[in-house]
Parts: structure tokens; sequence; C-alpha cells
């Protein structure tokens, strides 16, 4: 009998729940068609119908990675710098889905590094993210709460603050706990607010 629609699609959820096993299992390096196979229980020959090669199977892995990223439950930070200061808050691994999800992330570069366009692929999502970061920041100048200045400019400063929280909190786990975290991001937050006003 001839496979349906949506025979195909439920084989493909299949397949990329397996993938996101492998990833949370072995991060970036371990993810190979014969890891993925062997994870759902087939053959490489079934994962080359769709993913020809392993670039294919790694840009899965990172459109999969960031569907799930978008897909988790945001805090509700209200207005101005509270929203500012929530949308930090989700960038932090704060909690075991969010280490999980940030090791993947990280495990990431790497390979998006030595390939040009997941290397572009990668910038485009770091700039929708501060895309977005900058339209809450343009907010909370307006209510007075942020200095005045390129909201960008602030955005690009936030998010490189986050991140590099995020890799010293995974690499040092037992240093930076969630409340020292969520401390630290105070303490930028409080010193961004009282900064002198930006040029643009």
């Amino acid at each position: 009998m001839a496979r349906t629609k949506g025979d195909h699609e439920a084989r493909r959820r299949e397949v990329s729940e397996a993938v996101w096993r492998v990833l949370a299992a072995q991060g970036f390096d371990g993810l190979t068609l014969r890891a993925v196979a062997a994870e759902l229980g087939a053959t490489t020959g079934l994962l080359t119908h769709y993913f020809p090669a392993k670039r294919d199977l790694v840009r899965h892995a990172l459109d999969l990675l960031d569907e799930r990223t978008a897909a988790r439950p945001r805090r509700a930070g209200g207005e101005g710098l509270a929203a500012v200061r929530a949308a930090l808050l989700d960038i932090l691994p704060l909690d075991p889905e969010a280490t999980a999800s940030n090791r993947i992330w990280v495990s990431s570069w790497d390979t998006a590094l030595a390939d040009p366009t997941l290397s572009s692929d990668h910038a485009a999502r770091y700039a929708r993210g501060r895309a977005r970061l900058a339209e809450l920041i343009a907010t909370a100048q307006s209510r007075g709460e942020l200095p005045a200045g390129d909201p960008d400019r602030l955005a690009l400063g936030a998010q490189s603050f986050a991140l590099g929280l995020v890799v010293q909190a995974l690499l040092a786990p037992a240093e930076f706990p969630p409340e020292r975290q969520a401390r630290l991001l105070d303490d930028y937050l409080t010193a961004l607010a009282a900064g002198p006003p930006l040029s643009s």
C-alpha cells in the first residue's frame, strides 16, 4: 500500500525527535547520520532520504533547536525595563530545560563556524534576537527607564552580556547558580539604567 502524506509527516516527526535526542545526549559533535539512525532503529539509507548530506542534517538540527527555543514558555515581564529583564532571563540557563538548550546551542557554534552558510544562518538568528530586544529597550527608553541613545547599540551590549554569562554558567555551574546569574543581570541593568546617555 502506498504511503500517504500523513505517514510521511509522521515519519519525519519521528526522525526529528531522534535528531533531538542525539543532540541532547551528544551535542553537535555526536550528530551523525549513523547516530540518528541508531537512535531511530533504522538504516542510514532511510535517513539519506531526508538528509542527503551531513550539512542537511545539521541545518535541520539547527532549525529544530530554533523551533524548540521559540516554543519554550516565556516570562511575563510587563513593559519597559521589566520586559527587557524578562527577555534576558529567558536566555540564561536558569533551569534544566534552558541549560540543556543552551548546551546544544553552544555546541553548535563550532559546527556553524566551519560552514559559511551555517555561520550566516546563526548570525541571522542572533540579529533577530537583538531586533526583538531593541524594541523592548526602545519602550523602556520612552518610559525614562533607560538612557537615551541607539536602542540597537544597547541591545547589542545586552545580548553580548547575556551570552557571555551563558558560557560562564555552563562551564562553571557551581560558581554561577541561577540566583547569582539573576543578580549579575540585575547589576548589569542597574548600571545601564544609571549610566550616561549613549551617543547615537
